[in-house]
């Protein structure tokens, strides 16, 4: 733990001085409407070597029945047993403005009581979309990234043998629902922030001229220029190329279970001083065997000794003036020994202090 800290100070040092890196618009906001739409499916995978769905699970075999049923044979449900057949969940992301022709990727994943789906195909399997109309068909062999050996009680297993992907495994038959792009439009900022708004909005105004104005803090609303009024596309491209500089609130995230800490630069503590020990209480507990003499009519007895032990640290303290920064924290934490886990308490009672004008998030 005491090498994370040092490395940590490392990171902090190169990243805080300084201004914020510009960003891409292209990474700070989207069009509303252009958006990724979900699509699912219900399908059969073929082919497993006895990894199947088992006798418990019916609707395999109901589908099955159905599924031959179409192509001219009669089987009732109840009179098959195929170890070599799977239902499965198919899901996919339709990406906005796809066209009909297209491929689109895939995930494939049991639904039954199937262990592994290692060397099945897809059977054909319609993608539909919330509005009930199918976007896509899927079919094809999965790519698993684990697998399952042996048999009985010997076996191994690597990763997650249920869940597989067809890389371009399905073709789109009915392009995206996406909007129109119209001489006005609507940007949806990734991260809704006030000054981050004000930022675009006068970055867009600077290069386009008054084209834009912030309605709220993740809605900004632009009019398209009049030298691009028949070129949207072309407008689009050139409004993402612009960059700017982000506005973030200061913050600490904490995960107490993993012991990771994440401070932002504008983290600032007031003037405090610090005091920390720690106090180790060790109960141990002996079980001894009592035995009688051998002429005696004792009986041999189970004797338990109990020892209770105490250290307790002595208390390291540190103090920190007027505007002490994030780094100045950490370094004068690991001046004294602290332990991941022991700055995060640290970091809990500053704020119950009013010492510390960060927001605190312990995930």
């Amino acid at each position: 733990m005491k090498h994370i800290l040092p490395a940590l100070i490392a990171l902090l040092s190169t990243a805080i001085p300084g201004a914020q890196c510009a960003t891409r618009l292209k990474e700070l906001v989207s069009i509303e409407g252009v958006r990724d739409n979900q699509l699912m499916g219900y399908g059969l995978v073929v082919g497993l070597a006895g990894t199947g769905d088992r006798v418990q699970t019916v609707f395999s075999a109901q589908s099955l029945t159905n599924l031959l049923e179409r192509m001219g044979l009669t089987v009732s449900p109840t009179a098959i047993q195929v170890k070599n057949t799977a239902a499965v969940m198919v899901t996919a992301t339709l990406p906005p403005y796809s066209q009909a022709g297209s491929r689109i990727d895939v995930t494939v994943s049991a639904m039954g009581d199937s262990p592994s789906l290692q060397g099945g195909v897809l059977l054909m399997t319609g993608l539909k979309g919330p509005d009930g109309q199918v976007y896509a068909v899927a079919q094809g062999p999965m790519v698993l990234g684990g697998f399952v050996a042996g048999s009985g009680a010997n076996t191994r297993t690597s990763n997650h043998p249920t869940v597989g992907r067809i890389p371009n495994g399905a073709i789109v038959e009915r392009g995206a629902p996406s909007v129109n792009l119209t001489a006005h439009m609507h940007l949806q900022l990734q991260r809704a922030d006030f000054a981050t708004a004000a930022r675009v909005t006068e970055a867009l105004n600077k290069r386009f001229g008054s084209v834009a104005h912030a309605d709220n803090s993740a809605l900004i609303t632009v009019s398209l220029p009049a030298e691009f009024q028949d070129k949207t596309t072309e407008f689009v491209a050139e409004l993402e190329r612009l960059t700017v500089e982000t506005d973030t609130e200061a913050a600490i995230v904490v995960n107490e279970r993993t012991g990771t800490i994440v401070m932002g630069k504008d983290v600032h503590i007031a003037p405090v001083a610090i005091m920390q020990g720690n106090l180790n209480v060790e109960i141990e507990t002996v079980t001894s065997v009592s035995q009688p003499n051998a002429l005696s009519s004792g009986t041999t007895q189970a004797v338990q000794q109990t020892n209770v032990a105490a250290t307790q640290e002595q208390a390291r303290s540190l103090m920190l003036k007027q505007g002490a920064t994030v780094e100045e924290l950490v370094r004068a934490l690991n001046a004294i020994g602290s332990s991941p886990r022991d700055i995060i308490s640290i970091l809990q009672n500053l704020k119950a202090a009013g010492a510390l004008d960060a927001d605190l998030r312990v995930i």
